[in-house]
C-alpha cells in the first residue's frame, strides 16, 4: 500500500434510545434517524462500520449495513485510541463509528481533528462529525466538518 492516500470517517452518537436502561433498544425515532444515517451514507464508499456492545449503536447502523450487505465491527469504547487507532489502520478508506456521546468527540480528536463542539449532550442524537485525513509522502492534513443528519434535536 502506498503511503499516500485519503480516508474519510463518519462519527455519529446512536439515535434514540426507547428507554434509559443500559442496553435499550431505538425508539421509532432512533430507526428513523438510522434510516436517514443509512441514506446519506450510502453512496460514501463505506469500508467498515464499527459499533459498540451496546445493541441501540447497532441498530443505528443497521440499515446502512443492510444496503452495503457488510457486517460491523465492535470496539470497545474506552479507551478511544484502540477505536481511532482501527480507524487510522484503514488507509485509503472510508470508515462509520457509532458511538456514545462521551466517545464521539474524543474519537475525533484521537484521530488529529479539533472539534469545536465541546460535548455532545445527553439528549442530542443529530451530531455528524466527518474527519477526513489525507497523507501524502512527507505530510498528513486532518480536517474536520462538523454538521448534523436527520430529523433536527430540539433542545
Amino acid at each position: 500500500m502506498s503511503s499516500c492516500y485519503r480516508s474519510t470517517f463518519y462519527l455519529v452518537r446512536h439515535a434514540e434510545r426507547l428507554d434509559q436502561s443500559e442496553d435499550t433498544p431505538l425508539s421509532e425515532a432512533g430507526k428513523k434517524r438510522g434510516e436517514d444515517l443509512a441514506l446519506l451514507l450510502k453512496d460514501k464508499k463505506i469500508d467498515s462500520v464499527f459499533v459498540s456492545k451496546y445493541q441501540r449503536t447497532l441498530q443505528t447502523a443497521q440499515p446502512l449495513l443492510n444496503e452495503l450487505n457488510q457486517k460491523a465491527g465492535v470496539y470497545e469504547t474506552k479507551p478511544v485510541t484502540i477505536v481511532a487507532n482501527r480507524l487510522k489502520k484503514l488507509k485509503g478508506k472510508n470508515a462509520l463509528m457509532v458511538g456514545h456521546n462521551n466517545n464521539v468527540i474524543e474519537t475525533a480528536v484521537a484521530l488529529g481533528a479539533k472539534p469545536t463542539l465541546k460535548s455532545i449532550e445527553h439528549t442530542d442524537f443529530d451530531n455528524l462529525l466527518i474527519v477526513n485525513i489525507k497523507r501524502r509522502l512527507f505530510w498528513e492534513k486532518v480536517s474536520l466538518v462538523e454538521t448534523t443528519y436527520g430529523q433536527k434535536t430540539l433542545p
